[in-house]
């Protein structure tokens, strides 16, 4: 139950997040932040895919939110997916959807995001299997739900982070290579909050 509730506040608050999503800004003034901020503004205008490196609480997500509020999807949705917190036997579900034998079909993560921006904050924590169907979807731009047999055509920007190094994952069999590839167009890499010190006002 204690579970339950801890999702279902984690939820929560990234709903909230999305709905105050003009509320945040990426600050800061150091020549390493100024150097982030160009390169936001050089990727913006282009539907690359990127990658997003940097510790816990450096402001990933930000990032990404600066990316899209900048880009050619920014009259779209911005979806985000915390692949830590997916329960593992309904993550397909919750990312490509779900259609019944009756036709009732549940939106996923993927459908939600069309025309829009699709981040996914620790890609490298996506089981395998899960993986080879991300990669499919970016060979063909579209999919199938669970449980369907049609495809849908779906049109977005993907933006995913890590906390982890991917080419370590790669190196050890936990991470596809061929994803990895498909994925790391562009990387924009955070740094650590204590290189950040003159970004801080005392």
């Amino acid at each position: 139950k204690r579970a339950l509730e801890s999702i279902e506040i984690k939820n929560e608050n990234i709903k909230l997040k999305n709905e105050k999503f003009y509320d945040y800004d990426f600050i800061g003034k150091s020549p390493k932040i100024i150097k982030i901020k160009q390169l936001i503004e050089k990727v913006s205008s282009t539907s690359s895919r990127i990658i997003i490196y940097g510790e816990s609480g450096t402001g990933k997500d930000i990032v990404a939110k600066e990316i899209h509020k900048n880009s050619n999807f920014k009259d779209g949705p911005f979806v985000i997916i915390n692949s830590t917190l997916m329960e593992p036997n309904g993550i397909e579900e919750d990312l490509f959807g779900l259609e019944d034998e009756k036709g009732i079909v549940k939106t996923g993560f993927f459908e939600k995001a069309n025309n829009g921006t699709l981040f996914i904050d620790e890609i490298g924590e996506m089981p395998i299997q899960t993986q080879a169907k991300i990669l499919r979807f970016l060979t063909d731009n579209s999919l199938i739900r669970v449980g369907g047999n049609s495809s849908v055509n779906i049109n977005l920007r993907l933006i995913c982070s890590s906390t982890k190094d991917l080419d370590a994952l790669v190196e050890s069999g936990d991470f596809r290579k061929d994803l990895f590839h498909r994925l790391n167009v562009v990387n924009i890499n955070i740094p650590k909050l204590s290189d950040r010190i003159e970004d801080i006002d005392i």
